[in-house]
């Protein structure tokens, strides 16, 4: 097993995983801390180290909010266990499972970039272990990356610094480690040419992001975007701005006035600030203004969803997913239905109320109100899988839709994570055999996909898997991750309906 190797910047030595079969190497610096004078500038090198660096301790968590502060929260049950977890705004490192005997064997490579809004989060959650992954010949390299206030702040100053590279540095750090990974991967075992990234939630909007930049082209191979917020709907108008991006002019204002709110006049004072202080006043001034990728003409060019409309991703392969019940958008009991749908429909309102007349076949308001609701995630996600195809390209698309037991209400935003991982054994809901069943094909859906740019093949004892077909407008079929696998037809009137609606708005 290549339990040591080299980097660019020195020697490393791994230990070998739960799965012996399995070298993993912790902790792996590919930028220099962001910290002084790096803060808020584009990743640095990182410096040279003497002798054998021996990375058996994952890194601190970039800093956030602390996971798992409040015990009682949903995801601190699901994954945030450990609320005494190191941090610091010394975060830039990765993580590498590597199965590879030798450094010879150019094995695909699979980048994770895990969600959190870009606000928090980190890439070694206990639900993003990689050995099950890695067992199926990948790497699998997770990585940090700057989050919140210490990602996307925007100033006169920093502009005036590095005109290249003004601001959207977390999207900085993952274009970095995927250039690490192109420079230091075959000494890994693994091949630079054959790079997939992929994202869920907060990091599937950051694939979107990579997937168009003028900065990452040629940098990857595939990508598979997971639950994304930037899958803007114009119909019903559940568009989210912050996740799309924001104007350069306006982010700068914005950070004009966020120095006025702490009180100092010059990014020089800003940069000495203590970082949990710096965390402590971003929370507080709302970090739906300062905390989200902006449009600088340089990384990002434009609203991603413009940019999908447009046809401007990279020539990469492309795979998206969402799970059936994230983010359920619809009236609330507490207006009459018809106000409801007016506050989110705007100018299609009547449109949109026909509609779910026409499905219900009464006038009962509470069979109509249980008939508009809708996974806005679901519907985004699959209009841009139809925008991709009608814009000539092949496109995968899947649908998580098991039974979840425990504390949950369908399959909730992020649920896939055990599954995609095969890491069901972490988690403290009572699993079945079945659940055992999805989490291994899906796996190997997601580990084929990376090395081929299919995710079709065997499974483990050699039989094919359900036959996963491409996503097409004439055949829009999902690959269903439910309590069976299997192939769909889209046979939801209403997420048809929207898509239909959206498409005729933008022309396509």
């Amino acid at each position: 097993m290549l339990r040591s190797t080299v980097t660019e910047n020195g020697a490393v030595k791994g230990f070998a995983g739960t799965d012996a079969r399995i070298t993993v190497y912790k902790g792996i610096p590919y930028a220099a801390p962001p910290v002084g004078e790096n803060r808020w500038k584009a990743p640095q090198p990182v410096e040279n180290w003497e002798g054998v660096r021996e990375c058996y301790d994952f890194a601190p968590i970039p800093t956030q909010r602390t996971p798992g502060a409040d015990p009682n929260a949903f995801y601190s049950k699901e994954w945030h266990v450990d609320s005494e977890i190191p941090m610091s705004e010394d975060g830039l490192y990765l993580n590498i499972w590597t199965p590879a005997k030798s450094a010879d064997e150019k094995l695909p490579v699979m980048l994770w970039i895990h969600g959190g809004g870009m606000q928090e989060g980190y890439g070694y959650e206990m639900e993003f272990d990689g050995e099950r992954m890695a067992s199926r010949g990948v790497i699998l390299v997770s990585i940090c990356y700057r989050l919140n206030i210490f990602a996307f702040l925007s100033h006169p100053e920093l502009t005036a610094e590095d005109p290249e590279h003004p601001t959207n540095f977390a999207l900085l750090d993952m274009a970095e480690a995927i250039r690490w990974c192109r420079r230091n991967i075959a000494n890994f075992g693994g091949d630079p040419e054959n790079i997939t990234i992929f994202g869920q939630s907060g990091g599937g909007d950051a694939v979107h992001f990579l997937c168009y930049s003028p900065q990452t082209k040629g940098l990857f191979k595939r990508a598979i975007i997971q639950s994304a917020g930037v899958n803007a709907l114009k119909y019903p108008n559940v568009m989210y701005i912050t996740s799309n991006g924001r104007s350069m002019s306006d982010a700068e204002a914005i950070g004009v006035k966020f120095f006025e709110f702490l009180g100092i006049k010059s990014l020089a004072e800003a940069r000495a600030l203590d970082a949990n202080y710096l965390l402590k006043k971003y929370n507080e001034f709302g970090f739906q203004n300062v905390g989200a990728p902006v449009v600088d003409g340089k990384f990002v060019t434009d609203f991603p969803f413009n940019d999908c409309i447009n046809n401007k991703a990279h020539d990469v392969d492309i795979m998206f997913s969402a799970t059936a019940d994230e983010f359920m958008f619809g009236p609330s009991d507490e207006k009459e239905l018809g106000e409801a749908i007016k506050d989110y429909c705007g100018e299609y309102a009547d449109e949109y109320y026909k509609n779910i007349k026409y499905m219900v076949g009464s006038d009962d308001a509470a069979a109509l109100r249980k008939a508009s609701v809708f996974s806005m995630f679901h519907a985004g996600n699959r209009l841009s899988a139809e925008l991709f195809a009608k814009n000539g390209r092949k496109v995968w698309f899947a649908l998580f839709d098991p039974y979840i037991p425990g504390d949950a209400s369908g399959a909730f935003h992020s649920c896939d994570l055990w599954f995609e991982f095969e890491t069901l054994m972490k988690c403290y809901r009572p699993f079945d055999g079945h659940h055992f069943d999805v989490a291994r094909k899906m796996c190997n859906c997601w580990t084929n996909f990376a090395k081929t740019g299919n995710p079709n093949g065997n499974d483990a004892d050699g039989t094919p898997m359900p036959e996963w077909r491409p996503y097409t407008p004439e055949d829009p079929h999902a690959m269903i991750f439910g309590d069976e696998v299997g192939m769909e037809l889209e046979t939801d009137r209403l997420i048809r309906h929207i898509l239909d609606t959206n498409l005729k708005i933008i022309g396509k």
